[in-house]
């Protein structure tokens, strides 16, 4: 199984994410980790990036997910995957991918943004990602007003899964 953590930049990805993948022994996938540097670039210097940046670094992580999957090995990943092309593209070949929606609202993740310092996303892009994001509906969505211990562990529980 593949469980994609997807949601705005601050929604938690990464911090639930590594919780997450720690619990059930598998490894984590950082899509940011994969972005290629003409991407990284345009971000940091406060652009959002086109569905056409987006292809080649989607494409990438279906790779990297198909890999584990063929392996049969699970693995949980952390990508915003904001709408359903993307999901559609990461998904591409799987045979077992489950969604999970991290949601805040603007203000909580705002808030957020503004006391950390990300390598390359700028609070000023989380507009834009709410301007793109399409809600899921075939995910679990989380509320991410709690710490990510407490979100890790709804999570397992809304996918049945045990550590």
């Amino acid at each position: 199984m593949i469980v994609v953590l997807m949601g705005v930049s601050g929604s938690g990805k990464t911090a639930v994410g590594e919780l997450l993948a720690r619990a059930l022994g598998w490894p984590y996938i950082d899509a940011d980790d994969y972005h290629p540097p003409a991407n990284v670039e345009k971000m940091r210097s406060g652009h959002p990036l086109t569905d056409e940046d987006r292809w080649p670094w989607l494409d990438r992580l279906n790779e990297l997910m198909l890999a584990q999957d063929a392996k049969g090995q699970s693995a949980a990943v952390g990508c915003s995957a904001l709408k359903q092309a993307y999901r559609d593209r990461l998904a591409k070949g799987l045979t077992d991918v489950r969604w999970v929606h991290l949601k805040g609202g603007f203000e909580l993740i705002m808030a957020r943004l503004q006391t950390r310092k990300h390598r390359y996303m700028p609070a000023s892009l989380l507009q834009s990602q709410f301007d793109t994001l399409e809600a899921p509906q075939d995910a679990l969505t989380i509320d991410i007003s709690d710490p990510p211990e407490v979100l890790a562990a709804r999570i397992r529980v809304g996918l049945g899964l045990r550590p």
